[in-house]
């Protein structure tokens, strides 16, 4: 039957097949939203016991004079206070009655004081978070992880299915009462020309919605995500071991279920709002995305693909890499083919793994002896081509006027970028290449500026030249605020304290030691011949009398002793040969500059996988960038460093998203020695970094206070020791 103005639509017999068709994706829907409910009033029962505890401790924290701020000064205490309510808890906890039973507290006094209670708990209840002790199981955080088991275990999948659920039920609630007059001829033969044309038109749409479910396999997709809500774990002790390897989804899903509100300004990095609502405004394809993000993430890849050539400088262990996965998602999601990721060699294979576990993007990896063909490949097919910084400069542009049909990427993603920040190397003539060949030019690094606002205005130059004269020195000297507001169209920080609530807390301890007779011996030598990296090693002169050593064995003993794997960093080589032979063979590595990037990624596998302690030996430039080592819960740092971000990038390592323990970080020092006076040095060049790379109320340093070379700093240390032993006075 046709009506004027009203597509031709099923009616009758076809009517109904369509309606029942619709019913039956209707009830699919239903059932899913209603199963995914269901999983998550689980997780919010089990949560409710764990954070009314946690309340309960704050409040019991804060004097019960602070009641009087909650009502501007006009509530009187002193009667509650002489009656033994000292604290907010003990109000909160009590009843009107109770209250009322004070001499001297009348009924509005009372009610008042309980307002205030609740009002400053509800505020606290918005800063409180939930941490599971993995080494602490009890029934209450097993419950939880029970609970939460069931929605991480359906996977990325589940967001999508409860989003087509979501739709299909809105939809479908008004189509199929609407298309019933259709499903008898009679019956819509009877019905007024207004109700027989939008029965008609529900008809056709419902027809179209159901044919496109059916090709799209949606009721498949639903039913595999209620099967998947409705599959508990087979034990307790599985949703704990499960826990335990991917703990950053479960704190993820734990976020979204108890809508927890971070700082919203530093989940955002603190743009200026013009800026950050841009980025709200810009959407995210996540159909070629397999992995859930959190909020903080998917601002991030929008931040990416709405401003397109930025600097997102993270800290270490917030995700970075998946952000950048999200943003090349989205962009094949758009039709986009052809994507390039440049970095260091230690990390390709990582970045690989991440590309195929992360999306349905096609990662080649254009490195070793294959990579012409591979690069050939991409070329040819697309993707997400891989290659290091050192290989780039042997692969063509695309070149528009040579070749017109050569394709360009549509994201050009460069991780580690700050090795690029000296623009006279040929890495950073590569990049500079290809970034002007590239669309969307995506940045990463935690570590965008070490000495110098200059280092950064040389990433911005690669990406908006135009914005460079606005990045000032007097705008870094006025303090982070100003700094980053000036900077805010190109460049995205967060940092692990404003983001992640549930990171475990990192212990940082200094191990001073003083010098054995053979290690002054060898100090003294060094310091005599000007040599300022024999000087950093000498405390390993002698290994069986080595004050270092005895407390590396002491750490790593204790470690053993509690089931801990530890991982030990030094710059030098030969210092962890040391540390090999004095720990043994039962160690891992050590992971060096020379060692190729699968076998570093191999040995840190292996020493994830080893069941119980372990020990694993990096050089701290070569595993502090790149690996994820959230297995250790031990960090040891054989010395200080020069530079303040390799050890940030080390022990970021091991304390980041998906770390389930605290992190204990023990750094070896020798007193009356180089290492006393490096770490003098560089109190400077930390503040710096603080106050510019992460977030800092104040400026405690300019730039031109720690404008200083390695090798400025190696000189002046020396010459220092040197006066020193000598019995000079210091300058």
């Amino acid at each position: 039957m046709v009506v004027e103005g009203v597509p031709e639509a099923p009616v009758g017999r076809r009517a109904r097949d369509v309606c029942a068709r619709g019913t039956r994706l209707y009830d699919a829907a239903r059932a899913v939203l209603d199963d995914h409910t269901r999983a998550l009033e689980a997780v919010r029962s089990a949560l409710v016991p764990l954070r009314d505890e946690l309340v309960a401790e704050e409040l019991g924290n804060i004097p019960v004079a602070r009641l009087k701020d909650a009502t501007e000064g006009r509530l009187r205490l002193t009667a509650v206070e002489s009656a033994g309510f000292t604290t907010v808890r003990s109000v909160y906890e009590a009843t009107r009655f109770d209250l009322r039973q004070i001499p001297g507290v009348g009924a509005q006094t009372a009610d008042q004081a309980l307002a205030a209670a609740r009002q400053i708990a509800r505020a606290v209840e918005e800063t409180v978070s939930v941490r599971i002790d993995v080494d602490k199981p009890e029934p209450r955080t097993t419950a939880l992880v029970v609970a939460l088991h069931r929605l991480v275990e359906a996977g990325p999948e589940l967001r999508k299915a409860v989003d087509t659920a979501t739709r299909l039920d809105r939809r479908l609630r008004e189509l199929i009462p609407a298309a019933r007059p259709a499903t008898g001829r009679l019956r819509l033969a009877l019905t007024g020309r207004r109700r027989k044309e939008a029965a008609l038109a529900a008809t056709a749409e419902l027809l179209e919605l159901t044919a496109d479910a059916e090709t799209r396999g949606t009721r498949l997709q639903l039913a595999q995500a209620s099967t998947d809500l409705l599959r508990g774990p087979a034990s307790d002790i599985e949703a704990w071991v499960d826990f335990e390897l991917r703990s950053a989804e479960y704190y993820s899903r734990l976020a979204d279920v108890c809508a927890h509100r971070t700082d919203e300004e530093a989940a955002e990095g603190y743009l200026p709002s013009e800026v950050a609502e841009r980025v709200r405004a810009q959407p995210l394809d996540d159909t070629h995305s397999r992995v859930s993000l959190r909020g903080y993430q998917s601002f991030g890849a929008r931040f990416a693909l709405a401003q397109r050539r930025v600097v997102l400088g993270d800290e270490m262990g917030l995700g970075k890499t998946v952000q950048a996965i999200a943003a090349l998602a989205h962009l094949a999601a758009d039709g986009h083919t052809h994507f390039l990721v440049v970095c260091p060699a230690g990390v390709l294979i990582n970045w690989t793994r991440e590309i195929r576990s992360r999306s349905a993007l096609r990662a080649v990896p254009v490195h070793g002896p294959g990579r012409q063909e591979a690069y050939a490949e991409w070329h040819e097919r697309g993707g997400v081509a891989l290659t290091t910084f050192d290989l780039l400069h042997t692969l063509p542009t695309p070149d528009a006027k040579k070749s017109p049909k050569s394709p360009k990427p549509a994201m050009l993603v460069v991780d580690e970028a700050h090795y690029v920040k000296n623009p006279e190397t040929r890495r950073a003539r590569s990049i500079a290449a290809w970034t002007r060949t590239a669309d969307r030019v995506l940045f990463l690094t935690g570590t965008p500026m070490e000495n110098h606002v200059e280092e950064f205005r040389t990433l911005v130059r690669f990406l908006q030249p135009d914005l460079v004269p606005r990045i000032r020195d007097g705008d870094a000297v006025a303090g982070p605020y100003v700094f980053r507001r000036s900077v805010a169209p190109a460049y995205l920080r967060r940092n692990q304290q404003d983001v992640l609530t549930e990171l475990p807390a990192l212990l940082q301890v200094d191990e001073w030691e003083e010098f054995g007779a053979a290690d002054e011996d060898a100090y003294r030598t060094a310091v005599a011949a000007g040599n300022f990296m024999a000087m950093r090693r000498a405390a390993y002169a002698d290994p069986e009398k080595s004050a270092k050593l005895q407390r590396l064995r002491e750490l790593v003993a204790d470690a053993a002793a509690n089931g801990l794997k530890v991982v030990v960093f030094s710059y030098f080589r030969d210092v962890l040969a040391t540390v090999h032979q004095t720990l043994g063979d039962a160690v891992f590595g050590p992971i060096s500059g020379s060692v190729p990037a699968a076998r570093r990624q191999q040995l840190v596998d292996d020493f994830t996988a080893a069941d119980g302690h372990a020990v694993l030996l990096a050089q701290i430039e070569a595993g502090g960038v790149g690996l994820n080592l959230q297995a250790a819960s031990v960090v040891i740092l054989c010395e200080p460093q020069v530079k303040p971000t390799l050890e940030h990038q080390a022990v970021a390592r091991a304390h980041r998203m998906g770390q389930v323990r605290p992190v204990q970080v023990h750094r070896l020092l020798a007193t009356d020695s180089v290492d006393e006076r490096l770490l003098r040095i560089l109190e400077n060049k930390n503040r710096l970094f603080d106050a510019y790379a992460r977030r800092s109320d104040t400026a405690e340093a300019t730039p031109d206070a720690v404008d200083i070379t390695d090798a400025g700093i190696a000189r002046r240390i020396v010459e220092e020791e040197q006066r020193r032993l000598a019995g000079a006075p210091a300058e």
